[in-house]
C-alpha cells in the first residue's frame, strides 16, 4: 500500500474462504481501504443467478466490507452448471444494483463467452469490466485465440493472472542453479534451459533502464494494455512490483523480447480461457 500498490485480488476458494479472512484482518488492522476484487466460484450446487449475491455478501463479511471494487465469476460453469452461466450474469447485475460491487467482471472467459458477457449485463444497464486470464510473455495465446480482441471490442480489461509464469520470467532459476520448489522443478527443468535466451534479453533490456527482469516483463504486459496480478511472498517482492509501473517500454523493446519469446517452442500455460 506504501509503494501505491493497492489493487488486490483473492477469491472465496482461495482457502477456503481465508485468504478474505485474513485480507479482512489486514485493512482492520492497518486501517487501509485498498480496492478488492474477490471471486464468485460456479460450485455444483451453485445453479440460479440468486446464488450469486449471497456468495457476494458471504464475502464481504469475510472481509468485512460493505462493498467491494470488483467481483469475478472465477470460472465458466460446465457439467453439472453448464446452463447456468447466463444466470450467473444476471447474478452479477444484481449485486450491482444493491451495490454490493462497484464493478463486474469474468474469470477464464473465451472470446464468445466475453462477448455475450458484455451483451447481457449492458442490457442490464451495467458493464463487464474485466476478464481474468493467464498471460505472459511465456503464455500469449490470449492474442491469437481471439480474447484479447474480444476483450478491447467490448473495453473490457484484460487482467493478466501468472505474468510472471510462476517465477520463470524473474530469472532466479537457471540451468545450473536453483530451481522451483516441489513438482515445478522436475515439470520446467528443461524449460528453464531453453527460456534462458529469453531471460537474458529481460536482463539485457533491463540493464538499460536499472530493472530486473521481473519488472521489464511485468511492464511488457502493462505496454500490451492489461493489468498484471503478480504475487508477493515478502517486501522485497513488493517493491520488485512496485518498480514494474511508473514507465513504459519502447516500441523497439517490446518488439525485441517478444521476437525472444517467440523462439520458446511450447508456450508455458494452460488454455483456461479457452472453455
Amino acid at each position: 500500500m506504501d509503494a501505491g500498490l493497492n489493487f488486490i485480488d483473492t477469491a472465496e476458494v482461495y482457502g477456503f474462504g481465508k485468504s478474505e479472512e485474513f485480507l479482512g484482518d489486514f485493512m482492520r488492522e492497518t486501517n487501509t481501504t485498498p480496492i478488492v476484487a474477490t471471486k464468485f466460484a460456479p460450485l455444483p450446487w451453485r445453479l440460479t443467478g440468486g446464488s450469486v449475491p449471497v456468495a457476494c455478501k458471504e464475502s464481504l463479511q469475510r472481509l468485512g466490507l460493505k462493498q467491494m471494487g470488483l467481483y469475478i465469476q472465477h470460472w465458466p460453469g460446465f457439467a453439472f452448471n453448464t446452463f447456468s452461466n447466463e444466470a450467473y450474469l444476471e447474478g452479477l447485475a444484481d449485486c450491482v444494483e444493491m451495490g454490493l460491487t462497484q464493478a463486474v467482471g469474468v474469470s477464464n472467459f473465451n472470446a464468445q463467452r466475453v462477448r455475450g458477457a458484455a451483451q447481457a449485463l449492458a442490457r442490464r444497464g451495467t458493464c463487464l469490466s474485466s476478464n481474468q486470464v493467464q498471460y505472459s510473455l511465456l503464455y500469449r495465446r490470449p492474442e491469437t485465440n481471439g480474447v484479447f480482441e474480444a476483450c478491447r471490442e467490448n473495453n473490457v480489461t484484460l487482467v493478466a493472472y501468472s505474468p510472471l509464469c510462476q517465477g520463470l520470467l524473474t530469472g532466479k532459476y537457471t540451468p545450473n542453479g536453483p530451481r522451483p520448489t516441489g513438482p515445478r522443478g522436475n515439470i520446467y527443468k528443461d524449460k528453464i534451459r531453453e527460456i534462458q535466451p529469453l531471460i537474458e534479453v529481460l536482463r539485457a533490456v533491463g540493464q538499460e533502464r536499472g530493472k530486473s527482469p521481473a519488472q521489464v516483463a511485468l511492464n511488457w504486459i502493462i505496454c500490451k494494455g492489461a493489468v498484471p496480478i503478480p504475487g508477493a511472498k515478502n517486501k522485497r517482492q513488493v517493491d520488485e512490483i512496485a518498480g514494474a509501473v511508473g514507465w513504459r517500454l519502447s516500441d523497439g523493446e517490446v518488439i525485441e523480447l517478444e521476437r525472444a519469446a517467440d523462439r520458446v517452442a511450447t508456450p508455458l500455460g494452460a488454455p483456461f480461457e479457452n472453455w
